[in-house]
């Protein structure tokens, strides 16, 4: 269960032995005196070392561990489980029925079954070392009074750590000097903005890990500045220990078809064990055959009622949805998650780099008299600037616009160079949105003439870089609105202040970023920054709107699989209002309500369940409000999709029904966790997947609705036999060699099936129901009577005409097969069989064609007819009769197509009134 974020204080620091806070109030909210009073430490000095040895011993190194578990017993641990055991029980039973075939493919399966399984729990294994990995080796202490360089597994409570721009947070600290300083935190948060930061007590008692201010987290990176913090915790007790924690913690998922196969394999076994026994037992009562032939009569019908190519057809299906899946873009790491996508109605996906491009762009720009928008999408060099008719304009043209766009260009230093055809920014998100605006409108690289400048400071929320430009030398200034007109209004010069904020407020209603640029001219011999009086005979040239925009095509997509009944949730780390802003953009609802991650934290886990379903956007959110989230939806009876990248993500990708990890942009610890893997980071692709999968659950479920009446039909001739009191018409090996070639050809016809026309229009599945309807139980029961009756009819009327036994059993091996070929066709689609879609699986027909040969050499060949007790018979008793018994197969079931058909179109028809 997830902790609101005071409580996993207090848990921290209640682990922590000695010293430990002695107050109850949030890490953020003490003052750097009380701190180092909790913490028995020194501002200036640090720890002794004999102090330091001393937290080490009886708090156990900074570092994170995870159980390992023998690869032998995790590969045994494989095979622990119903549906294996019902296989295992099927190979042996077709092996010492010398049906070596099925035996060996069913063996396969179950070896390849526990292959998959193993693999998928080392992959969870490795994400578990990946996080292990996060943690920095070095560390630069403050020890006895003197700067020391140490293993970071050396840290301990208390520890005075000294941080410098590139490094890397050893622990969670509680920073009491700040100077500039930045922290990239999207291991934790999956926001890469870095996060200014301080020193000073923060007021408000609950807060979100990304407003947290005056703390630095482990594994973290400085990208900016330098710092100084207390260490508050170390090893598992960090925020990143505690996502290794929940990885580990989280069992892997059972996907919804192997629950529904486990069901259905489970109760087909139990009811043909239950059929073998009555059998047996009337047969005994009624004296029908001798012992030894009753047995082999049982045993026969056992082996042909049992669906053993069912798991080998599940299998192949499931490996042909893996490679087309594979040719849109989308890794699959099991075979089973192919289906599980199809199932989904509920997506969960991150905002920065899923749903937007991470690439933060110049949207909007604002001069004293104008307003424009700027075309291009994230980082692209094409580009131009638009009236608010959406008409390009001469940006060189308008004074302003111009300025802007120069000081745009030579106040960044931010800067971009290709790998494998994608622009990556060196440099801070909102200075590469600057520099890419000058790209696209100028088409070259700044060159700024500098003299001098001024790094951001959070503590006057400006820049400004001294400059030549145009022969008379310049201040450039860029900053925050609200900071810029104070100083301008401050040093006389007019500015109106309400018409400027009237207007930057639409702009961060909308969820976007705003920066100010200006300049003034200065001194010729000028050469320092700090001398100049900013804001003195300063021109506001205007301001920038900023956005990290959503992806080309998302929005379309997001349609398409809200079209398909699947519903869009963003769970980000964002601004609540930014996040509210692009789901907005993307239509993800009617009305998307949002929910923070503190607000989360105020909740049980049964109040967030009887919740969870109002809210679309997931705001603020911690690693452990992630898993909450998933949990929370799973247990109203959702089957949930997690799309992520980063180790924040990865505790809920890992409980997610499916868990989607981005490739290219992906950590390894996200890939790790995810049961698949998007190649080229397009969110595009999941609706590739959805279709994907329900194509495969499709294919799936008619390969049972065939294997279960064919085989249920072979079994019924036996047990109509007994109960009529007569001979076999067919020889256990005949039986045998139907399942055979069965296995071999016509079974495996479904896994070429092209998708359903309209297959997105329908809602994911009911998983709850399992995979068979009302409608396909009574279709297997009418149908396996059927084949098996016109078997049994065949049977009887020929040897009743003096014809031979051996002559009758050809006979019906054959109507048996033509049976089978005949429901082939009508379960192909929901089509009329005559009609345009008849010849669309072109495979099925080279499938029948060989499965004929087959028959004709069982029936032909002197060799075979002494293993198979056939023989050669005439086209009329051998083919005519099997084809007219599987017209009327076909004829009947298409009737009741028809009529179910109908049935459900004003079932459907009718529900749509309702609604």
């Amino acid at each position: 269960m997830a902790q609101d974020p005071k409580t996993t204080v207090t848990t921290t620091e209640a682990e922590t032995t000695d010293p430990g806070p002695s107050q109850q109030s949030p890490l953020w909210q003490r003052s750097t005196e009380s701190l180092l009073v909790d913490f028995e430490t020194d501002a200036e000095a640090g720890l002794t070392t004999a102090e330091a040895k001393k937290r080490l011993k009886a708090n156990g190194p900074n570092e994170l561990t995870a159980k390992k578990q023998s690869n032998l017993l995790r590969f045994l641990k494989q095979f622990n489980n119903s549906i294996i055991y019902i296989l295992a029980a099927a190979a042996l039973m077709t092996f010492f029925m010398h049906h070596y075939s099925d035996s060996i493919v069913i063996g396969l399966v179950i070896v390849a079954n526990a292959f998959i399984g193993y693999f998928q729990e080392r992959s969870a294994d490795n994400a578990l070392d990946r996080i292990k990995a996060l943690l920095v080796s070095e560390a630069v202490v403050i020890r006895d009074g003197q700067k020391v360089t140490l293993p970071a597994r050396e840290l301990v409570t208390g520890d005075l750590v000294q941080l410098e721009a590139g490094d890397t947070v050893p622990a969670d600290l509680r920073l009491i000097d700040a100077d500039n300083l930045k922290i990239q935190e999207s291991a934790l948060t999956g926001e890469t903005d870095s996060v200014e930061k301080g020193e000073d007590p923060l007021a408000v008692a609950e807060l979100p890990l990304a407003e947290r201010s005056n703390q630095a987290f482990a594994s973290t990176a400085v990208t900016n500045g330098s710092g100084r913090g207390i260490v508050t915790v170390t090893g598992a007790q960090t925020e990143i220990g505690h996502i290794q924690q929940n990885v580990a913690e989280v069992k892997q998922q059972k996907t919804p078809l192997m629950k529904n196969l486990n069901s259905l394999g489970l109760g087909l076994s139990v009811a043909i064990l239950i059929a073998a026994v009555l059998l047996f037992a009337l047969g005994m009562w009624t004296h029908v055959y001798s012992l030894p032939t009753l047995l082999i009569a049982v045993i026969t019908m056992v082996v042909g009622s049992m669906p053993e190519g069912l798991p080998a057809s599940t299998s192949v299906v499931l490996a042909m949805g893996t490679q087309a899946m594979t040719k849109q873009n989308v890794i699959v790491k099991t075979l089973p998650a192919v289906e599980t996508l199809g199932a989904v109605d509920i997506v969960n996906t991150d905002k920065t780099g899923t749903l937007t491009k991470n690439e933060m762009t110049v949207t909007d720009i604002l001069t004293p008299q104008d307003t424009y928008t700027v075309s291009g999408v994230g980082y692209d060099a094409d580009g131009q600037v638009q009236n608010d008719e959406d008409q390009a304009v001469d940006w060189q043209k308008d004074a302003d616009l111009e300025w802007l766009v120069q000081i745009a260009g030579q106040t960044s230093d931010a800067e971009f160079h290709e790998e494998d055809g994608q622009w990556v920014l060196t440099g801070e998100p909102t200075d590469g949105a600057l520099t890419a605006l000058y790209h696209k409108l100028v088409g070259a690289d700044p060159d700024p003439q500098e003299i001098d400048s001024l790094p951001f400071d959070s503590a006057i929320r400006y820049s400004a870089r001294l400059v030549d430009h145009n022969g008379q030398r310049y201040l450039l200034v860029k900053g925050a609105p609200q900071t810029l007109t104070r100083l301008m209004r401050e040093h006389g010069t007019a500015v109106d202040e309400d018409a400027w904020q009237a207007r930057l407020s639409q702009l961060t209603q909308q969820g976007k970023r705003v920066v100010a640029l200006g300049y003034q001219p200065v001194a010729a011999d000028a050469d320092e920054v700090d001398d100049l009086p900013v804001g003195e005979n300063f021109h506001l040239a205007g301001m920038a709107g900023i956005i990290d925009p959503p992806r080309p095509g998302v929005a379309d997509a997001v349609r398409q699989l809200r079209y398909a009944g699947i519903k869009v949730k963003m769970i980000t780390g964002d601004d609540p209002e930014t996040a509210a802003a692009i789901a907005q953009q993307l239509n993800l609802s009617e009305q998307a309500r949002a929910i923070t991650g503190p607000e989360l934290a105020q909740m049980n886990d049964a109040e967030l369940a009887s919740q969870i379903d109002k809210y679309t956007v997931f705001a603020r959110t911690t690693p452990a409000d992630k898993l909450r989230i998933v949990k929370a939806q799973q247990s109203r009876g959702h089957v949930v999709s997690m799309t992520g990248d980063g180790v924040n993500d990865a505790p809920a990708l890992k409980q997610a029904d499916i868990g989607v990890a981005m490739g290219i942009r992906g950590t390894d610890v996200a890939k790790d966790s995810a049961d698949m893997v998007l190649a080229d980071d397009d969110f595009t692709s999941i609706l590739g997947a959805v279709r994907e999968g329900r194509h495969v659950f499709d294919n799936i479920r008619k390969t049972i609705r065939f294997l279960l009446p064919t085989s249920f039909a072979e079994g019924l001739i036996v047990v109509l036999s007994i109960l009529m009191d007569q001979e076999l018409p067919l020889f256990p090996t005949q039986l045998l060699w139907i399942n055979m070639v069965s296995a071999l050809t016509i079974q495996f016809a479904f896994i070429f099936e092209p998708a359903e026309s309209g297959i997105m229009r329908r809602g994911p599945r009911d998983v709850t129901r399992g995979i068979l309807s009302k409608w396909d139980v009574a279709e297997v029961t009418y149908v396996s009577l059927l084949i098996s009756g016109l078997g049994m009819f065949a049977y009887d009327l020929l040897t009743g005409q003096g014809l031979s036994a051996v002559i009758g059993s050809t006979m019906t091996l054959n109507v048996i097969i033509f049976g089978k070929i005949f429901y082939l066709f009508n379960l192909q689609n929901d089509h009329p069989v005559l009609s345009k879609y008849f010849f669309r699986n072109k495979m099925s027909f080279l499938i029948v064609g060989i499965l004929l040969l087959l028959q004709a050499m069982i029936i032909y060949w002197p060799a075979m007819q002494g293993v198979f007790h056939t023989t050669s018979v005439n086209f009329f008793y051998g083919w005519g009769i099997p084809i007219m018994a599987g017209v009327v197969v076909l004829v009947v079931t298409e009737i009741v197509k028809a009529v179910r058909r109908r049935i459900d179109n004003s079932t459907v028809a009718r529900e749509q009134r309702s609604f």
